[in-house]
């Protein structure tokens, strides 16, 4: 399969001179563009108040052992319905929990639980079987690409990072579907110390953790296009040399993922202040 394109530093100190040319084929930091085949996306529905999760957060931070970028974009989503018995999970998000009754809707199923992954927007029960989650991988990845996807980051002024996504659809008019470009952060390396609920006293460590979702930008319905661009703050409680960028297209309605891409950030760790 081809690999996904990066910038060496020499041509992103060149690609400075020529942005107002080509934002994207010339990008100032890094960037990279979706292969010709379909990658998967891997969601992982998890949390620290939940004791069956951590396998699973393991098993998503090794994925990058046995797979590429070009096969699959692995995202763990930590939920919030778990914080009621006692452990307040600092990586939850409520919009987190509300796409997983989603995914759980199209699927035509009432039960939602941790840990739960989906591929590509449909369930996979046997993940924890290297086979059946192979083969499913593969299935996708034989799979043309429905859209393709350009990723741009630059590092911007006071710390933020300034992102860049172009979405087109693969054959132009959005007719019939209902195609949406997602832009994501995420953050490897993090750790807790559980202190109460479930996992009390355990030392858990993340991958993939999403820290950042954009909300959903339609493609435009005549040319299947669209262009999302924005300045995110990085707080300074994020490790900016373990942050990576993910953008995804969905169609809402089908329940399918046309195509995914992740690559590593650009961004340095923040200097010290003097005390």
């Amino acid at each position: 399969m081809p690999s996904a394109r990066r910038w060496s530093p020499a041509v992103a100190a060149l690609s400075v001179l020529c942005l107002a040319l080509s934002p994207l084929a010339q990008a100032a930091s890094c960037a990279t563009q979706s292969p010709a085949h379909r990658v998967a996306l891997i969601e992982l529905y998890t949390s620290e108040g939940c004791s069956s999760c951590p396998p699973a957060d393991k098993w998503l931070g090794e994925l990058s052992q046995g797979f590429s970028a070009e096969q699959l974009v692995a995202l763990a989503l930590h939920v919030d319905y778990w914080d009621y018995i006692g452990w307040q999970d600092p990586f939850a998000q409520p919009a987190f929990a509300e796409r997983q009754r989603w995914l759980t809707r199209l699927a035509r199923s009432t039960t939602v639980y941790t840990p739960e992954v989906f591929t590509s927007m449909k369930e996979l029960r046997k993940w924890h079987s290297p086979a059946q989650f192979t083969e499913r991988i593969e299935k996708i990845n034989r799979l043309p690409a429905a859209a393709d996807i350009a990723l741009r980051m630059q590092p911007a002024a006071d710390g933020a990072v300034d992102l860049e996504a172009r979405f087109t659809l693969r054959g132009g008019t959005a007719a019939g579907r209902a195609p949406e470009g997602i832009v994501i952060i995420y953050e490897n390396q993090l750790r807790s110390d559980i202190r109460a609920g479930e996992n009390r006293g355990v030392k858990l460590r993340h991958d993939r953790v999403v820290r950042f979702w954009s909300s959903a930008l339609p493609l435009n319905k005549a040319d299947g296009t669209a262009l999302w661009r924005q300045t995110v703050n990085i707080p300074a409680n994020w490790q900016r040399n373990e942050l990576g960028v993910a953008a995804f297209v969905q169609d809402a309605q089908a329940g399918e993922v046309l195509q995914a891409i992740a690559m590593p950030g650009c961004l340095q760790p923040a200097a010290a202040t003097a005390s």
